[in-house]
């Protein structure tokens, strides 16, 4: 027997994720701006080293974002499948998806806040 789950705290959570996603990727461009200033005004091995990690991980960050974005509409059309039957429920398997990608939204959101965190302190120095 399938149980099924009520919607508005799954779009809810959705929408502040791509909410999330978008602002996060604006601030990948700002990091971004920052480090080519940064490379651009030293040309030290130390500093290029750094500046080549940075850009590494800001292009998987700007990935990870991209591909929880597709997730997260993939979920939407999901749910928008199952509302044509039930009206304001889903199924179980639709709500355990949604958890699943907003537990990698909230790692990522982690991850990519110490990698903000760290890139401010090269920043400061080499700025």
């Amino acid at each position: 027997m399938k149980t099924y789950t009520n919607i508005k705290h799954i779009k809810n959570l959705n929408n502040d994720g791509l909410r999330g996603i978008a602002f996060y990727k604006q601030e990948l461009d700002i990091l971004q701006d920052r480090l080519q200033e940064i490379a651009g005004d030293n040309t030290a091995r130390e500093v290029q080293e750094k500046v080549d990690h940075f850009q590494n991980q800001f292009l998987i960050h700007r990935n990870c974002l991209d591909e929880l974005k597709h997730d997260i509409h993939v979920n939407d059309q999901a749910i928008e499948a199952e509302l044509l039957k039930t009206e304001d429920l889903v199924s179980d398997s639709i709500a355990e998806e949604h958890k699943r990608i907003h537990e990698r939204y909230i790692g990522e959101e982690k991850i990519f806040n110490e990698l903000r965190h760290e890139f401010n302190r090269f920043a400061a120095e080499w700025m």
